[in-house]
């Protein structure tokens, strides 16, 4: 086996952009194994363990950009670089890079853009405080991607943030629309007179897109973070995002997306209710209806009822509890009688695999409202939290853009790969019955996440047959017409490997559970 590196000082490019182009590299015959990437240290460990260090690529810096290849051919290096500087130059071609000056400091980039308001920072956490820090001081909002920023830093930089009037949505931060342009991980919705704060990220992706497919619109959607909500930091920027849409004249109906806050965070944010006359949706998942209500805000089953009382208040119209379909009964019934006489004894699990942390958690606070007992790697009951989150037992709900899956590759709403790996393990368990997936489109996911699964789909149904067993898949596509991987074609793919699709995740996770429910009586 022969190890060869290409290594060049101080030359950077995008973290995501060289995962992906290692994922292309390692498709070709006669690689074995490579890493395209930066010199940072987890990059550096991960060189250790798949045997592809030497005391060069030991001695990179977070600046320095390398290129790890074994293999049993001697002389491939010179071709696995043109290959990939190839897909380099293409990436840059596809964004027009050569006509356009990229300012390289963020000083520059304030000389360079007059008028910019705001700068979207996603760099390595030990990095990503101090330049966002920077931007503050010359009066940027900031949209903080990055991940891994201590809790300290957060307060502080918020805090800076509070006191100069400026928005700071993250770290973590994935999903915003700020004046109409998405930023990150968004969908493509009409403007409108909805407005959003919300401290998940798919959460928020998955009522802006419901509100559009209702003829509604956002005016704004602005992110906080995951941890924003938390003791520690206490909301500042739920309350300041808050603020900002109280004043907001295009704002007719104000939206609040979260996980339950800690209750201190919860009641301070609530207190805020009674200081305007605008409609206030609170969607705590899993929270406490009955505070929500008492401090005169409306309360939600889950996403969808958020986004359907967002939408019907703003025409002012009546609203009440959506906790149905939007099928006909009998259409319900008929797809449950013709999945559930395919199954086979002994199958009765159900494995959730998400993309979408937000709406794994949904799922799995749904289906434990039903009585199922779900194991999950993101369970905040200790007696349910996998003690392997690469095994799934009985009922399983997972989050594969946790942590636990992330660690040195991309999101998979960026790279379904980790899903694909999984699916075939789910079916190597007989008693399964059926698999539950969301499949995210907008800027910034996969240009094709449906045919990304596509075979990986196939086969695992065709595994399951092998054993006189039926694979129920059921799943929803979180996106809009508008979006760019076209949400009709993303559709027809999986309709035709005979995926169930539903409107909405809630629905995906009530016909799960109504499934469930008859097998449960076979």
């Amino acid at each position: 086996m022969n190890l060869c590196v290409e290594i060049r000082k101080n030359t950077y490019y995008d973290s995501v952009a060289l995962m992906l182009i290692t994922k292309e590299i390692k498709k070709m015959s006669n690689v074995k194994d490579v890493i395209v990437g930066m010199g940072t240290e987890l990059n550096k460990e991960l060189t250790e363990n798949l045997g592809l260090s030497n005391d060069e690529v030991k001695g990179l810096t977070p600046n320095d950009f390398f290129i790890a290849v074994a293999s049993d051919e001697e002389n491939i290096l010179k071709t696995i670089v043109k290959k990939v500087d190839e897909l380099l130059n293409t990436k840059a071609d596809n964004h027009d890079s050569a006509l356009e000056y990229k300012p390289t400091t963020l000083s520059s980039a304030v000389k360079h853009l007059e008028g910019a308001n705001m700068a979207v920072i996603s760099l390595p956490g030990k990095y990503a405080a101090y330049e966002a820090r920077r931007a503050l001081n010359n009066n940027l909002h900031v949209m903080l991607f990055s991940d891994n920023v201590t809790v300290e830093e957060e307060i502080k930089l918020k805090e800076i943030g509070r006191d100069k009037g400026l928005l700071v949505m993250g770290p973590d931060c994935g999903t915003a629309i700020i004046n109409g342009v998405p930023l990150c991980f968004a969908n493509v919705v009409r403007r409108g007179d909805i407005g959003i704060v919300g401290a998940s990220g798919t959460g928020t992706q998955e009522v802006t897109v419901i509100i559009d497919k209702m003829g509604g619109g956002v005016s704004q959607v602005i992110g906080t973070g995951g941890r924003d909500l938390k003791s520690q930091v206490g909301g500042i920027m739920m309350i300041e995002g808050f603020k900002a849409l109280i004043h907001d004249e295009e704002t007719k109906v104000i939206v609040l997306i979260s996980k339950p806050p800690a209750p201190e965070v919860a009641e301070k944010i609530l207190n805020m209710v009674k200081t305007t006359d605008k409609p206030v949706v609170a969607c705590f998942i899993g929270g406490d209806r009955c505070e929500i209500e008492k401090q005169g805000a409306f309360s939600c089953l889950n996403l969808e009822d958020a986004a359907r009382k967002a939408v019907l208040l703003a025409e002012g119209k009546e609203i009440e509890d959506f906790t149905g379909f939007t099928l006909s009964d009998e259409e319900i019934e008929k797809i449950v009688q013709g999945e559930c006489k395919k199954f086979n004894k002994g199958q009765k699990y159900l494995r959730a695999l998400y993309t979408g942390g937000t709406l794994a958690d949904e799922a799995m606070k749904m289906l434990g409202k039903e009585g199922y007992r779900i194991y999950s790697n993101i369970q905040f009951s200790p007696e349910l939290r996998l003690e392997d989150t690469h095994k799934s037992v009985e009922h399983t709900c997972i989050d594969l853009g946790d942590d636990d899956f992330t660690v040195g590759k991309p999101h998979p709403m960026i790279d379904p790969a980790v899903r694909v790996e999984r699916l075939i393990k789910e079916v190597q368990d007989q008693g399964i019955a059926i698999v539950l997936m969301d499949f995210v489109l907008g800027y910034g996911s996969n240009i094709d996440p449906a045919g990304e699964m596509l075979e990986a789909i196939r086969n695992a149904k065709a595994a399951m047959k092998k054993n006189n067993k039926y694979l129920c898949v059921i799943g929803y596509v979180c996106g809009t017409e508008g979006d760019p991987q076209n949400y009709k074609q993303q559709c027809e793919k999986l309709e035709k490997e005979g995926v169930v699709l539903m409107p909405s995740n809630a629905q995906a996770v009530k016909l799960s559970s109504l499934i469930l429910e008859k097998l449960n009586k076979i």
